[in-house]
């Protein structure tokens, strides 16, 4: 199955037209990374430094009509089926700081001498008293609707003109000089106090987050602190708890200079109390609001789904019917974008000109397709009926497999493709298409393999391990079983080609037990390790703790080759439990000793519970307070019998014989004391 075969991705366009049917889908003009020398719109992660990864040209933030999805309609969905799922608890974490969901209030700041309002949203209404100034994305419409009005227009163009050939990622981070223009001609009034504060412009504030205005409170906000200080813009307290001649205090205590709410606690009764005012006045209303943005969902190049909407003059924007799914991309010769960054396929009037599926009128094919993350938002639905041409999968077959057991990946996706999946999965379940709620019932992650420097590989730091030369040295079974040994399978682990030797010997050493292997039935000496290693393997490896799976072979390789002999019998267990870290190896020792069909299919080893308590055990022996011996003693021997094996034994005889004992202390399985005169 392929995510770019013509009958995948009709289905694709038919999931994205059920969207569009079900006002999922809308257009709106949005900032975008746009490298004018390769004249393509870049990722946030493509153009990091403000330039293009590839060119190394200087981008700009271009203007540009983008196709979402409204996946901020599921928000509140997609936080609450994380209480149905088995997820590590840090993927569900990342999931939720990706919605990010807060809860607030909206408040409505008016404007001196003008007729409009500035709309912001904050979690922090009870710090209203303390707002000294407001700042702006310099992206907000209200500077063009007021140019007019402003005094240091020409101030702003240029502050705004620098701030376009930033990245949103530049634009965003915390640490990082505080820049801004103060606005002169605008000034917005403090709802609840009735001062005057000035309106700032200022790179850090976005128009796509929230309404594009904020307001700033410097002495209970690090960051605002900082730009009222460079700014000399007053610091009003009004949380005590800290000073605020120094920094912002952001911690708790008694409402201050705050009116109404002077003396309540700010957490427990203040924010309450803010927004039954605001309410009550009119200036503003409690809100919700999510970190996470509607998704974006167009890309100007040719690999990709063609969306399946057709521009009418008269109709507007027009689906393409289902009976004319699907909408193939056309063949072309020249793969590169047009001059303003739009897609190959602008270029081919075969494709772009069409007849509009409502009127029948001259129309225009959208030519911008759809991200990767489209395909791979469903293809385990396609998986379970691959071959369908009436539907994405039969009814039936969705109820027997889904949801998806168990859903193993790296830490990479479990914000991004994790989310849209569920998102277009819940969609459909909303549609009645799927039967359960969730696609994923069990997601676990595994860690990155750092260079040897423990930093991760990347071809930049020169500490790229190539796995291709590990199995030319080493062997695949080496390279499998070190990666699985190297540490915790969750977390990250630097590369060790030292470990990777050790992992080497230790196969090695398991391959010559061929040689050692004789008869049948159990080795008594070997039989509580055996036991105890099939238990302790078999665990392990549900629980996704190779590493130590791993550890404990090694161990019992020791064992076997300290005790010198171990059957056939058991060397097919072993070989067995070998299989899933190196297969290779052991589909050849068990071809060797007779295994029928393949190792990997064969039945797995099952332990004896009773078999993997030890019946003897090693007891040190004392005389005086100093340990001269070990002896092997039966398991809970008592006290007389094991007083009697230690007096016997060979080291100890010299260090009492012809001295008078004066206390025999045994403690059951642990240690033996002998006191000498």
């Amino acid at each position: 199955m392929d995510t770019t075969e013509e009958d995948y991705y009709r289905w694709t366009q038919w999931i994205f037209l059920k969207m569009f049917e079900n006002g999922l889908v809308f257009r709106d003009n949005a900032l975008v990374n746009y490298c004018p020398s390769c004249k393509v719109v870049l990722s946030n992660e493509d153009s990091q430094g403000g330039e293009c990864d590839i060119c190394h040209s200087a981008i700009v933030q271009k203007s540009k009509t983008v196709w979402y999805l409204r996946i901020t309609e599921y928000a509140d969905k997609l936080l609450q089926g994380l209480e149905e799922v088995d997820y590590l608890p840090n993927v569900k974490q990342q999931q939720v700081n990706w919605i990010g969901k807060s809860t607030g209030a909206f408040v409505n700041f008016s404007l001196k001498e003008i007729d409009e309002k500035l709309r912001i949203y904050t979690t922090r209404p009870d710090t209203l008293f303390g707002v000294t100034f407001m700042v702006i994305a310099p992206e907000h419409p209200i500077i063009e609707a007021n140019r007019d009005k402003i005094a240091n227009i020409d101030a702003l163009d240029a502050y705004r003109e620098e701030c376009a050939k930033k990245t949103e990622f530049e634009r965003t981070q915390l640490v990082k000089d505080k820049t801004g223009v103060c606005i002169d001609g605008l000034t917005a009034i403090n709802p609840v106090s009735g001062k005057e504060i000035p309106i700032y412009i200022s790179d850090y504030v976005m128009m796509g987050y929230g309404t594009g205005a904020i307001m700033a409170v410097p002495a209970h906000d690090e960051r605002d602190w900082a730009f009222a200080k460079k700014f000399g813009i007053d610091i009003v307290e009004v949380i005590k708890g800290g000073d605020i001649t120094t920094g912002a205090y952001t911690g708790d205590g008694e409402m201050v200079n705050s009116d109404f709410l002077n003396g309540f606690d700010n957490k427990k009764d203040s924010i309450a109390r803010m927004i039954e005012h605001l309410s009550a006045e009119g200036i503003g209303d409690m809100g919700v609001q999510y970190k996470m943005k509607d998704w974006a969902f167009n890309r100007q190049r040719y690999w990709g789904e063609p969306i399946p909407i057709v521009h009418c003059p008269a109709c507007g924007i027009v689906p393409v019917p289902y009976s004319e799914l699907p909408l193939r991309l056309p063949e072309v010769k020249n793969f590169e974008p047009g001059e303003g960054g739009e897609s190959p396929l602008a270029k081919i009037e075969s494709f772009v000109n069409c007849t509009c599926p409502k009127c029948g009128g001259a129309a225009k094919r959208e030519t911008d397709t759809m991200p990767q993350w489209a395909g791979s938002s469903w293809y385990f639905l396609r998986y379970i009926d691959p071959h369908n041409t009436e539907a994405l999968a039969d009814p039936e077959k969705l109820k027997y497999w889904m949801p998806v057991d168990w859903y193993n990946g790296g830490m990479e996706h479990v914000t991004r493709h994790m989310i849209y999946s569920r998102f277009w999965h819940k969609f459909l379940y909303d549609l009645g298409v799927v039967p359960v709620a969730e696609p994923y019932a069990k997601r676990t992650a595994q860690g990155l393999i750092l260079g040897s420097d423990g930093e991760k590989m990347s071809k930049s730091r020169g500490n790229v391990v190539d796995p291709n030369d590990m199995v030319d040295v080493f062997g695949a079974d080496v390279l499998r079983t070190y990666v699985l040994f190297m540490g915790d399978y969750g977390s990250a682990a630097p590369w060790n080609e030292s470990s990777m030797k050790g992992c080497k010997r230790f196969l090695e050493r398991f391959a010559d037990l061929m040689d050692m292997a004789k008869g049948s039935g159990e080795t008594p000496k070997l039989t509580s390790s055996i036991h105890k290693v099939i238990k302790k393997v078999s665990l392990d490896i549900e629980d996704l703790k190779f590493n130590t799976a791993i550890a404990a072979m090694m161990g019992l390789l020791n064992d076997i080759y300290d005790k010198g002999t171990l059957t056939c019998d058991e060397l097919g267990i072993l070989v067995r439990l070998l299989c899933p870290f190196a297969p290779h190896l052991a589909e050849e020792m068990w071809q060797d000793l007779g295994g029928k069909g393949l190792c990997s299919l064969a039945e797995w080893p099952l332990w004896d519970e009773a078999k993997t308590v030890d019946s003897t055990v090693e007891v040190a022996v004392q005389v005086n307070g100093k340990v001269r011996a070990t002896i092997e003693l039966p398991l809970n021997c008592p006290a007389a019998d094991a007083i009697a094996a230690a007096k016997a034994n060979e080291k100890i005889v010299p260090f009492i014989e012809g001295k008078t004992v004066i206390k025999e202390i045994s403690i059951p399985n642990k240690i033996i004391n002998i006191v000498v005169k």
